[in-house]
């Protein structure tokens, strides 16, 4: 495409940081890290999987996690429900072993989803919300898809960190910033190397 002149948007993989600045608005930041995360079990292309606290941001993580508890997991066809299983019994594998590594490395298991059961359905292909904390850069859990129900949360003291970090990534789907500033706004969109934000 750009060989012949045309504006082409190429999607870069599923690793998509969210940054949280400390002026974000509480709720409306929850709201919507929880339902990106988890809705459709994590399992789509723009999923938030890498949260960013900014400095004093991060006084919304118990929130965050008291929200993702409170997330009803079972039969997708139940309308009570807001997150069902994994598509395939190897992918509930496949994500269970990346929170197993996610523990090797070190990170800290906030919430751990590996083992929910759900009455009558006790051998689907459940996990349940995740949440990492202590993530870093380099961890495999950071750097590659997941493709399921779970987040990884960094902390930066500031945004240029913050944005650095998403840099970082191999991957480049998408990125997004919850802030109240505008200068702020600005510099992410200028500075955040994905393909949509």
């Amino acid at each position: 495409g750009t060989k012949h002149g045309k504006r082409v948007q190429s999607l870069g993989g599923a690793k998509n940081y969210v940054v949280v600045m400390p002026d974000a608005s509480p709720s409306d930041t929850i709201s919507a890290v929880i339902g990106s995360t988890f809705g459709c079990a994590g399992e789509r292309c723009m999923a938030s999987s890498v949260l960013v606290f900014v400095g004093e941001a991060e006084k919304i993580l118990p929130d965050i996690i008291a929200a993702a508890k409170a997330i009803k997991v079972g039969n997708g066809l139940d309308k009570k429900t807001q997150m069902g299983p994994l598509v395939t019994k190897e992918h509930k594998a496949r994500v269970v072993d990346y929170i197993n590594i996610g523990v090797k490395e070190g990170a800290k298991l906030l919430l751990d989803g590996r083992d929910i059961k759900v009455a009558g359905l006790e051998n689907g292909f459940f996990v349940g919300p995740t949440i990492f904390d202590n993530v870093t850069s380099e961890m495999r859990i950071a750097k590659e898809e997941i493709f399921g129900p779970v987040l990884c949360i960094m902390r930066a003291k500031s945004l240029t960190e913050a944005i650095a970090m998403a840099n970082k990534s191999t991957f480049g789907n998408g990125a997004s910033i919850f802030t109240e500033s505008g200068a702020a706004a600005r510099e992410f969109r200028n500075t955040v190397e994905c393909g949509m934000m």
